[in-house]
């Protein structure tokens, strides 16, 4: 593969012997493979085949074996099963039935599985609830997927009582009291599963959005089965004796469908982290037996952040699973941890494609058989630049640009509870009249053979001086200076200028102070000039959010006017001085600093 130096960064074109190497790597797993391609056969959605009934299908073929392990103590297959049916028997005395709403409101627990499976076995639909969620948002949340019951741990009850009693569905029951309420209820399979039609919905996942109101997007069973045959059973490839771990919140698609959904592919056992650790994450590795974990970029990152030890490589982990790993850190983490196999992936909740690194190619997003293309864009409205003939203009191999998916009966987008919000990611006419896409709202590489990789969120990106600056390439360079714990880059507008001025908000290492002339020099040493960074705000420590992404869009909002008691510098000449009102005035007028 062929890295470049600039632009798009580390992310590589995928050439011909690549491909070749890749296609050969699968060997080892033909039989997989094989098992695996009849059940991407597009399928009509009035199908009676769904999540429960596929499980089902596992716990027949291995009973026995364990299927989910928390704090030392694991459950067989069978025993989940048993639970989910007693579960789902409960639910039906209580007059859940098929489109019904069953909210969900639990951290990390084998809870929460056997609850989602045990909702969707009868027809009804899982609302994973955001645990983090409390007040106008939780109330929102609640009224988007109108549940009629909540099933919820009783450390949680805060949560639902910062909600008005008028808008907290009418049954509510703690996991605490269910063991009890349905310990009488049947044991078996319900009949209502033979019922439940593939292109039902399932689970209401809401959208992580850094502002505003979540919303709410639609997972129907044959979406999430399409996630399991394609990246789970193409792409992950777990064998019966693999342990995948996760500690990625349930409410995230990377721990409720990826995860799960690889593991019952394979009949292999799924290991539930309570909460993400970076000083313990190899030690619950190394407890759970695991050999293959699921990831978040942000979690690599902290990660490489921790101390070496002895932990890290006396594990048996041969493959990580997930998106977000940066390609400027991609051979550090696996060198450093010693994982052979890194299956990054690009999906989304509401997105109607999915990339995997099937072949096991270094720094890519992935593959997808599925139709798409790369488009050039409208920087501030996220929207597909058209040429004279009204048509989308493509970028070539190599190019960069907006991500589109094609809309068909055989990929449908299945959208939100909210009909504007579904419109609103929908391009028209696009290639020919008539034609429906996907706006994934996403900036990608065209790498080659139907690979991608990922550069930002159009969001994410800025445009200075007329190019498009890519927040994430500048991240991966202030990152690397010794003194930087973290980074976040986001443009900000400047009156009388077009585009916006880059900025970051730095947190530094312990003890450290901001070097100004050093920090400079490192990132002019690093950046082409119109991506370095403008301001600089020093933050103690950059909040996340549950699923580990930056706050970005508050800092963007703050810009450089509202930054409280934080350091504040801007470039000037061949170092970073504290910021002085006139700077504003100098980048609208003749005097711009270089």
């Amino acid at each position: 593969m062929v890295e470049h130096a600039s632009g798009t960064g580390l992310l590589p074109d995928i050439r011909l012997a690549d491909m070749a190497a890749g296609v050969a790597s699968l060997r080892k797993d033909i039989g997989t493979v094989l098992r695996v391609l009849p059940e991407m056969l597009p399928k009509p959605p009035t199908t009676k085949m769904s999540i429960g009934k596929r499980f089902q299908q596992s716990v027949d073929k291995y009973p026995d074996r364990d299927f989910l392990r928390f704090e030392g103590s694991s459950i067989t297959y069978r025993e989940a099963n048993a639970r989910a049916n007693r579960l789902a028997d409960f639910l039906t005395r209580e007059g859940v039935g098929k489109g019904d709403v069953v909210a969900v409101l639990s951290k990390n627990h084998p809870d929460v599985v056997i609850a989602m499976l045990g909702i969707v076995k009868i027809g009804a639909i899982c609302g994973m609830i955001n645990f983090h969620q409390r007040g106008a948002v939780l109330e929102h949340s609640l009224g988007l997927i109108g549940a009629k019951v909540v099933l919820y741990q009783e450390d949680l009850v805060e949560a639902l009582d910062s909600v008005p009693e008028s808008a907290r569905p009418s049954k509510e029951f703690t996991f605490e009291k269910l063991s009890s309420l349905t310990a009488p209820c049947s044991p078996v399979n319900p009949a209502a599963t033979e019922t439940v039609e593939l292109g039902s919905t399932a689970i209401y996942i809401f959208t992580s959005g850094t502002t505003g109101y979540p919303k709410a997007s639609k997972m129907t069973h044959y979406r999430w089965l399409v996630a399991m045959n394609g990246i789970g059973g193409l792409g992950i490839r777990l064998r019966g004796d693999d342990v995948m771990y996760t500690a990625l919140p349930f409410y995230h698609n990377n721990a409720l469908t990826i995860s799960l959904s690889s593991v019952l592919a394979s009949g292999a056992c799924l290991a539930i982290g309570k909460q993400f650790s970076a000083s313990r994450f190899f030690d619950e590795l190394i407890e759970n037996d695991a050999t293959a974990f699921s990831y978040i970029g942000e979690l690599c990152r902290y990660l490489l952040a921790q101390p070496p030890k002895p932990t890290d490589r006396a594990h048996r982990v041969r493959l990580a699973v997930g998106n977000g790993l940066r390609p400027d850190i991609w051979d550090d983490f696996t060198g450093r941890f010693g994982i052979d196999r890194i299956v990054e992936l690009y999906a989304a909740s509401e997105a109607n494609i999915g990339f995997v690194n099937v072949f096991g190619l270094s720094k890519t997003a992935g593959f997808s058989p599925l139709p798409y293309i790369v488009v050039e864009y409208d920087e501030e409205t996220g929207e597909p630049l058209r040429g004279p003939d009204g048509r989308v203009k493509k970028v070539g191999k190599g190019g960069t640009g907006l991500l589109l998916a094609q809309i068909n009966s055989r990929v449908p987008f299945d959208g939100y509870t909210d009909p504007k919000a579904t419109e609103k990611k929908i391009v028209r006419d696009a290639r020919k009249k008539g034609d429906q896409w996907f706006n994934s709202g996403d900036v990608v590489r065209d790498q080659g053979f139907n690979h991608i990789g990922f550069v930002d969120r159009i969001g994410d990106t800025f445009r200075w001086k007329g190019e498009n600056v890519a927040t994430t390439e500048v991240e991966a360079v202030l990152d690397a200076h010794d003194s930087v714990e973290e980074a976040v880059v986001f443009g900000v507008p400047v009156p009388g200028v077009d585009g916006k001025a880059g900025m970051a908000a730095v947190s530094l290492q312990d003890g450290r102070e901001f070097d100004a002339a050093g920090f400079a020099a490192h990132v002019r040493d690093g950046l082409p000039t119109y991506a370095v960074p403008l301001f600089v705000r020093i933050v103690p420590q950059l909040e996340h959010t549950s699923t580990f992404k930056n706050m970005r869009t508050e800092l963007r909002k703050q810009a450089y006017g509202e930054t409280g008691d934080d350091p504040m510098y801007v470039l000037s000449g061949d170092t970073y001085v504290e910021f002085y009102a006139e700077f504003v005035e100098e980048l609208s007028g003749s005097r711009r600093p270089a």
